[in-house]
């Protein structure tokens, strides 16, 4: 068995340590984080109980606010703006999915770049890019801390990622250039991918496809990180066939316990990062 690297080990971590630099600064007011959730989508639901749930043991305020599925764009830009224009609220999430009638770009940025803790606006986006962001999506801040931990150094890595999507493909691809990787981005359209894949020192998965990943992609000396969120037959799991890849590489991350729990740690980071500039606390 490879070695597994625990991200519900290191995100407890990172809370206690939270914890703790909330705690010794006695500020008058706490940081706080709303989260908007449109309609009642059950893997939602999940990911909202969870993010509520560590901003409590964390010292956050951590607030709910949820609406009808049929709410309009305009209805929903009003509810954010009056967020927006709140001196008392650090960050502000609006969970995706949305639903069809509303444009998912049009909405991220419309959130004020100075409570996107998700990372998603144009404008924290091309910051990232150009390596010049205090705030980075959680996922890829949280693979990239994983990697940090277990003392991996990206210069020169070369690193596979499959997937593309803004949330975690695409910034990851710029985060990991800045750290002077070698970063191929493979999609639905790349062929051969699983020559391509098992050339990389590190593969990182979030194709959002269960058990794409298998002993054809990977190689005895590779990382591997898992970033898939599927439900297989009831099931969650991660894009890697666990069993079978496990059993060949260097380190894998689980799912679950892999990275979920430090896109959640991450998020309260970006909470208390974006709480100190407002508060002008160095």
């Amino acid at each position: 068995m490879s070695k597994i690297i625990d991200g519900k080990e290191y995100a407890q971590i990172l809370n206690t340590n939270l914890k703790n630099s909330i705690e010794q600064l006695k500020a008058k007011r706490k940081p706080k984080l709303i989260i908007i959730q449109i309609g009642n989508n059950l893997a939602s639901n999940k990911y909202i109980k969870n993010k509520l749930k560590a901003c409590q043991k964390v010292g956050i305020i951590g607030e709910l606010k949820k609406f009808d599925e049929n709410i309009s764009e305009k209805n929903l830009k009003k509810e954010i703006e009056k967020i927006n224009k709140d001196l008392l609220v650090d960050g502000l999430i609006v969970q995706l999915p949305l639903p069809s009638h509303i444009d998912e770009k049009e909405i991220t940025n419309f959130i004020s770049p100075l409570k996107d803790v998700d990372g998603f606006n144009a404008l924290t986006l091309g910051n990232i890019m150009l390596n010049n962001s205090k705030i980075y999506p959680a996922t890829p801040l949280g693979i990239l801390k994983l990697l940090e931990w277990k003392n991996i150094d990206l210069s020169g890595k070369n690193v596979v990622i499959i997937g593309r999507s803004n949330i975690v493909g695409k910034p990851l691809t710029n985060m990991l250039i800045n750290k002077s990787a070698t970063v191929t981005t493979c999609n639905t359209k790349t062929k051969k991918i699983e020559e391509v894949c098992k050339k990389a020192d590190i593969l990182i998965s979030a194709a959002g496809a269960a058990n794409l990943v298998t002993k054809k992609f990977v190689n005895k000396n590779m990382i591997v990180i898992d970033v898939g969120a599927n439900f297989l037959n009831g099931k969650y799991s991660g894009d890697v066939k666990f069993d079978e890849v496990s059993k060949i590489v260097k380190y894998i991350t689980p799912v679950p316990g892999g990275v979920g729990p430090m896109t959640i740690a991450c998020l309260l980071q970006n909470t208390f990062i974006l709480y100190k500039e407002k508060e002008n606390i160095s």
